[in-house]
């Protein structure tokens, strides 16, 4: 569907870039779930870093997940202009984390 994840990658401080199926991309800060529940996992960087996308949603090995509709409402709306320096910005934070 139009508003399912097509590309999610993890940046620094629990954050994570998404880009959605109808064009629109974006930082969602993951910090306010990490005391909650499921989500307390996450708090492990290695495994924060393992995130994916299943049936158009962000999800981890774990099952946990965020809905589509949850990223669309808190995230970040990113300029397009800047994707390349998110794509150096996560390069850079997966050989920190090695």
């Amino acid at each position: 569907m139009y508003w399912d994840v097509k590309t999610v990658k993890p940046l620094p401080d629990y954050r994570i870039y998404v880009e959605i199926e109808d064009g629109r991309s974006g930082i969602f800060d993951l910090k306010p779930y990490l005391e909650h529940g499921v989500f307390r996992e996450l708090r492990d960087v290695h495994y924060f870093n393992q995130v994916g996308i299943l049936f158009g949603a962000v999800t981890w090995p774990h099952e946990q997940d965020v809905a589509p509709e949850t990223l669309l409402a808190e995230m970040v709306p990113l300029d397009s202009n800047l994707a390349p320096n998110i794509h150096s910005t996560v390069a850079a934070s997966r050989s920190d984390s090695v």
